[in-house]
């Protein structure tokens, strides 16, 4: 079973447009409503692949009840932790050319009690739980070192844990020395305070984020694909996409697919990187079935191009 933990889940409504014109009455041609948060869209893509996953999150008012609702619809067995406020929803406008434009709302301030209650209620779902998935932005209230509180915990536990978070969270979780940590370009240049702008630069501070603590460093670097870094070598991933739909939820897909196939080693990141082309071919944040993977599209090498240039390089 793969637990995940999503302390700011949100209700995610996408539109899809043919161009977004700043001003104007734009008609969308398709649109969705999904469950959203990082690790509810890694619950989402196990789930799709058939596996169980348990979602421990804080859901308050009529969103957070809409929430649960879709997630139960597809499967997915929910941990609510009650919370006063109301859970956040986001709008995502993609256009035709695969450009995204997202609106992100902040979420509600958990109570202390609220926070003890949410890890109590991790704390008892991990007993059978194979990973602890933790995903995402802290909402308000919560300190910076509360996933490395949780890394901690789930230890002490004997449970593996993956965290995708970036920032000050992620500086503090190293600390606690995750089994996993998954960033992308920008979140893994935040780590390493520098700009990256070739795959080599990203090589390099991927070593030194498992040098902070990390286990493993899995990097998603968009479309120039993935590098995983752990103490038995370092990969280089990619796949051939043939048409970019939508990127919202491809870096949930890929952790979905890398744990899915053991979380660990060359095999695992073939998996990642499959999960992750098939999620940006499919429309919002539609979470690849095993009919959409296309694992002949997928190359994993030791032979890094260290000098090729990301085409989106971080800030």
């Amino acid at each position: 079973m793969i637990l995940t933990v999503t302390p700011n889940p949100s209700l995610d409504r996408t539109y899809e447009v043919p161009a977004l014109e700043r001003g104007e009455v734009i008609r969308a041609t398709g649109e969705r409503m999904d469950p959203g948060g990082k690790g509810v869209n890694v619950s989402r893509a196990v789930a799709a692949a058939g596996r169980r996953t348990v979602a421990v999150l804080p859901l308050g008012g009529a969103p957070g009840a809409l929430v649960a609702e879709l997630l139960d619809a597809q499967g997915i067995e929910v941990a609510p932790v009650p919370v006063a406020g109301a859970t956040r929803s986001n709008i995502a406008l993609a256009e035709s050319d695969g450009v995204l434009t997202k609106i992100n709302a902040p979420g509600p301030e958990l109570s202390a009690q609220e926070q003890e209650l949410l890890l109590d209620t991790v704390r008892a779902q991990s007993r059978e739980a194979d990973w602890i998935a933790c995903c995402g932005s802290l909402p308000r209230g919560l300190a910076p070192s509360w996933y490395a509180d949780v890394v901690t915990r789930a230890h002490a536990g004997g449970a593996r844990i993956a965290l995708d978070t970036s920032g000050r969270a992620l500086l503090e979780a190293l600390r606690a020395r995750p089994d996993v940590v998954k960033p992308n370009a920008e979140e893994l240049a935040g780590a390493v305070a520098r700009p990256l702008t070739t795959v080599g630069e990203a090589l390099k501070a991927a070593e030194e984020v498992r040098a902070m603590g990390a286990g493993a460093v899995l990097a998603s670097l968009g479309a120039d694909g993935q590098l995983l870094v752990s103490d038995s070598g370092a990969w280089f991933g990619s796949a051939r996409v043939s048409t970019v739909r939508s990127n919202v939820g491809a870096g949930d897909a890929s952790l979905a697919g890398f744990l899915i196939a053991g979380g660990t080693g060359p095999e695992a990141l073939a998996s990642a990187v499959a999960h992750g082309a098939a999620a940006v071919q499919l429309p919002g944040s539609v979470m690849p079935t095993p009919a959409d993977l296309n694992p002949a599209a997928v190359t994993v090498t030791t032979d890094i191009p260290l000098g090729r240039a990301l085409t989106e390089p971080s800030p």
